[in-house]
């Protein structure tokens, strides 16, 4: 019988569910005990909230009384003096004994021991706001007697208002990243869309080219064949006249003989007087007749020269059209006086500049260019494109491009991508892309206005003769970490040649 007894006491802490001891157990509203995560996973699966035992209805989040035997009704009050939780009828004599009464009583709460103080056996009724805990009254006297300390309900309203706040950072944050990616695949449509048009515009280009090849072989073939007809039909004339005369001659050859055959003496001889048969029959002088090969020179030659044109015309379309495209990121640029070299002059504007006769007495500021006749724009780009138009008419010496914020300005500098600089030249009437070597520029007319685009992202440096609709130079796969300046040297006067100033000119498309 003892047996029995202890293996039914024993099933009172096995849970029906995993049939295994109590893991974290609760208790549902109808008086069932269960695995916390077991009875958490059957509700999840099943459409209602019911007790796997009894079937009843449980709605969840509801505490039980602790004093109710078999079915527990649902808490109404938990006190936190006696950590137990009470329905209706079991609070009365928290509502009327005068002993009770002094019991704080809360709205029903799970696990009234984690509101105890695990020190002093006491509510966590104080909140200290320089350990940021909760503490009871004895922790607020002892352990955190010099602290901060405010009653629970003042603490949890200043957290309150303190979640608020973050609540409402995090909604911007979530809101800004909600417009990051409507940015990011706006970009991604842009990009598409260029993509699209930059493969039709290839498509029809290259389409074109290939019909104009395909005619221009045609073209080659048919003059080719035309001249190989002719010869053949001159040759074909003089090969019939002279099986025409080859006839004759046979003809005249056959009579010679018969003729010398004959015995009679008479016939022989007034026959050769008569038809004068010793003379051969009239033939044309074929000494100084030939047929010359046709000449095919220069045929293959002249279609590619054309064929060059084509391409010529077609590249000047092109270049129009991305000249086009890459204004629409003009930008304004302005000069930043405080980074000019004192012979520098500007104008008030900042959109001019020239070399001066008269070394100013200026602040030798970090930014300033100490031993070179340089000056920057005032705007500086770290992302995206940008283009900007600089005439440099009537100049034998300039240079344009852009430079990166950590570049040196003191004493000689040197000009390259290494260091830092992005420019093109003119020195002594040469056009150069300035690097660690020189790469000589071979240009068909002398710019007037040089435009000057920029993609960040893509490490692209474009030169363009905006006059002339043509790419001077460009610089790729370049790295940028850096904010990038617009770069300008006027260099000096050369004696006068040199005096008309740079200027920075309004962007308007042609």
């Amino acid at each position: 019988m003892a047996a029995a007894n202890y293996l039914q006491s024993e099933d009172q802490f096995l849970c029906s569910i995993c049939l295994d001891v109590f893991t974290d157990p609760v208790t549902i509203p109808c008086g069932h005990n269960f695995c916390k995560n077991c009875i958490t996973e059957h509700w999840d699966t099943n459409d209602q909230y019911l007790c796997p035992l009894c079937k009843e209805v449980s709605k969840p989040g509801e505490v039980p009384c602790d004093v109710c035997t078999g079915t527990k009704l649902k808490a109404l009050k938990s006190c936190l003096v006696c950590l137990v939780s009470y329905c209706e009828t079991h609070l009365e004599p928290h509502l009327t004994m005068s002993g009770l009464k002094r019991h704080q009583l809360i709205d029903p709460v799970e696990n009234l021991e984690g509101r105890m103080c695990t020190e002093h056996d006491k509510p966590l009724e104080l909140f200290c706001k320089t350990d940021q805990t909760c503490v009871c009254m004895l922790c607020s006297v002892l352990d955190h007697k010099m602290h901060d300390v405010v009653p629970l309900k003042e603490g949890y309203e200043g957290k309150k208002a303190e979640l608020g706040k973050t609540e409402a950072e995090i909604q911007k944050m979530i809101q800004k990243r909600r417009l990051k990616i409507q940015e990011i695949k706006h970009s991604v449509n842009l990009s598409e869309e260029d993509a699209d048009r930059e493969i039709a515009e290839g498509v029809q280009v290259f389409t074109s080219l290939k019909e104009s090849v395909e005619r221009g072989l045609n073209e080659v073939i048919n003059t080719i064949q035309e001249k190989q007809k002719t010869t053949e039909k001159q040759a074909e004339a003089f090969i019939k006249e002279l099986e025409q005369e080859i006839s004759e001659l046979m003809k005249r050859s056959t009579e010679v003989v018969q003729l010398s055959c004959s015995e009679d003496h008479l016939h022989l001889l007034q026959s050769v007087q008569s038809l004068n048969i010793q003379q051969p029959p009239p033939t044309k002088d074929w000494t100084e007749v030939s047929v010359h090969p046709s000449s095919y020179e220069g045929t293959v030659v002249e279609a590619v020269v054309q064929l060059e044109e084509t391409l010529s015309k077609q590249m000047k379309k092109l270049l129009e059209s991305e000249l086009k495209r890459v204004q629409q990121y003009a930008v304004d640029v302005t000069l930043d006086p405080d980074t000019a070299y004192p012979k520098l002059i500007l104008s008030d504007d900042g959109k001019q500049v020239n070399y001066g006769d008269v070394r100013k007495n200026l602040p030798d500021n970090p930014e300033r260019f100490s031993k070179c006749a340089i000056v920057l724009g005032k705007q500086s780009f770290s992302s995206g494109r940008f283009y900007f138009e600089v005439q440099v008419k009537g100049r034998t010496d300039w240079d344009l491009g852009v430079v990166r914020e950590s570049i040196n300005r003191k004493g000689a500098i040197t000009l390259s991508p290494q260091k830092g600089y992005w420019t093109i030249v003119l020195r002594n009437r040469n056009y150069q892309a300035a690097a660690d070597h020189d790469v000589l520029l071979s240009l068909k007319s002398r710019p007037q206005k040089v435009g000057v685009f920029v993609d960040y992202e893509e490490g692209l440096v474009s030169f363009y003769d905006v006059d002339a609709a043509a790419l001077i130079y460009s610089f790729t796969g370049c790295s940028f970490t850096e904010k990038l300046f617009p770069y300008f040297s006027p260099e000096c006067k050369d004696g006068g040649e040199n005096s008309a100033p740079l200027i920075i000119s309004p962007v308007r498309v042609n």
